[in-house]
C-alpha cells in the first residue's frame, strides 16, 4: 500500500493567514539546470491540461496576471518560477495529459517534468490539480500513484468546485477516495477550490505555511 508524507497540519487551528506581500516572475525554462540555485523552500503547481492551474495560482498570490492563462489547454508549456514575499518560490508547471500540441513535443515536457520533480532537491511540496467535475480519471490516479511510489510529498487540490453542484461535487469526491484507497493507506491532504470565488484559498495558504514553517533547511 502507498502512503505519503505527513505534515504536521495547522491550517486547521486558529492560525493567521499568511500574507502574500509580493510575487514576482523569475525565469522559464525547460531545463532544471537553470532553475534557480535551490537554496530556497520551493512549492509546485501542477495538473491535467486546462484543469485551472493558473487560474488557481493568481487566485493565491491575489495576482490576476502572475501565471498566464488561456482557455485553449497546454498553454503552460515550461517550468515558471516566481519568487513568493521573497523568501520562496512558487513554481507553475506544463499540464499532463490532453493539450492540443504533437506527441513529440508533450514527450518532451513529460522529459523535463519528471525531472524536474524527481531531482529538484528544494521542491517540499507539490500540489496536483485535479477537476472537480469528473469523476476519477485515469492519468490522474497514475500519476499521483507514480508519485506516491517514488516518495514525492503531494496534496491534491480539487478545482473549478463552483461549476457543479454540491451533490455532485460530494459524489466525485468520494468516487476520488474509493478509487486511490485501493492503493494508498489513506488520503493525501486534499483541498476544494475554486478560482472563481476564492473557495480554499485561505486553507491552502495557511496549508503552505504550514510547510514552510515545518521546514528547517531552507528557512
Amino acid at each position: 500500500m502507498l502512503n505519503y508524507t505527513k505534515v504536521e497540519d495547522l491550517s486547521e487551528q486558529n492560525q493567521l493567514l499568511m500574507l502574500i506581500k509580493s510575487a514576482e516572475f523569475v525565469i522559464s525554462n525547460t531545463d532544471i539546470k537553470k532553475c534557480p540555485e535551490p537554496n530556497k523552500a520551493e512549492l509546485a503547481f501542477i495538473g491535467r491540461s486546462n484543469v485551472g492551474k493558473s487560474s488557481l495560482i493568481n487566485m493565491l498570490v491575489n495576482h490576476k496576471k502572475l501565471a498566464k492563462t488561456s482557455s485553449s489547454p497546454g498553454k503552460t508549456q515550461t517550468i515558471n518560477h516566481f519568487i513568493i514575499n521573497e523568501e520562496w518560490y512558487l513554481v507553475d508547471l506544463p499540464g499532463y495529459g490532453y493539450a492540443k500540441v504533437a506527441k513529440t513535443k508533450r514527450k518532451q515536457w513529460s522529459g523535463f517534468i519528471d525531472d524536474y520533480i524527481m531531482k529538484r532537491e528544494n521542491l517540499l511540496n507539490l500540489f496536483v490539480l485535479v477537476d472537480a467535475r469528473h469523476k476519477p480519471l485515469k492519468n490522474d490516479l497514475e500519476f499521483m500513484n507514480h508519485l506516491g511510489m517514488k516518495g514525492i510529498p503531494f496534496s491534491i487540490v480539487f478545482t473549478k468546485a463552483d461549476k457543479i453542484s454540491s451533490s455532485e461535487l460530494k459524489k466525485n469526491l468520494a468516487a476520488y477516495k474509493k478509487e486511490m484507497l485501493k492503493a494508498w493507506e489513506s488520503m493525501p491532504k486534499s483541498f476544494v477550490s475554486s478560482a472563481s470565488n476564492k473557495l480554499g484559498r485561505e486553507e491552502i495558504i495557511n496549508y503552505i505555511d504550514t510547510i514552510l514553517q515545518n521546514d528547517k533547511q531552507f528557512v
